[in-house]
């Protein structure tokens, strides 16, 4: 784990160096060219199967209730513990999810050999955080606008500021990353004067 840390603060200050921060599987090595799909596709079902398998054998063995649902969106597989209100599996600030999800990633690797970008969320977690994410990138970016000035959000998670710079991207600004995690944190960047 020191080791993905590592990488994500040698990074750029970019929103793409947070994606990559924020799936530390994303090597390049997908297996396949753009005629892969299928294979793609097929191969991510298989992880999203490999993860349900442990957390189902970790949710019997700690007396948990819980369903799992699986979904393929893009290009990873998803995975959600739902049907039960687990704060336990969350943590606080999400602490317990990012290393759950560590080690389903690396369960699934472990039957694969290949890492994992897996997203996991358990209760809706984070769903709701993307929709809150959201919903103040909106106001940051109506801020800026009206101010012409960037501003400086509080630290933030690599997932966290994945869906900031993604949001304030879709309302057409930029934004970049700043700072070493664990205190690394998005600055909202105004339109370019013209």
């Amino acid at each position: 784990m020191s080791e993905q840390i590592d990488d994500v603060t040698e990074q750029p200050a970019t929103p793409e160096a947070d994606a990559a921060a924020a799936d530390p599987a994303s090597g390049g090595q997908d297996g396949g060219g753009g005629g892969a799909e299928p294979t793609v596709q097929s191969a991510l079902e298989h992880e999203g199967d490999i993860a349900a398998d442990y957390l189902e054998e970790l949710l019997e063995i700690t007396d948990l209730d819980g369903d799992i649902d699986m979904d393929v969106e893009g290009d990873r597989a998803t995975v959600s513990i739902v049907g039960a209100d687990l704060p336990q599996l969350v943590g606080r600030d999400g602490e317990v999810l990012e290393a759950l999800q560590e080690l389903t990633r690396l369960a699934v690797y472990r039957e694969t050999g290949v890492r994992s970008r897996l997203m996991l969320d358990v209760s809706g977690h984070r769903a709701e955080l993307r929709t809150a994410l959201e919903e103040q990138a909106a106001d940051v970016v109506a801020r800026v606008r009206e101010s012409g000035e960037s501003e400086s959000l509080q630290p933030m998670s690599p997932f966290e500021r994945k869906v900031v710079h993604d949001a304030v991207a879709a309302a057409g600004l930029s934004s970049e990353s700043e700072g070493a995690e664990p205190r690394r944190f998005v600055v909202v960047l105004p339109p370019a004067a013209e």
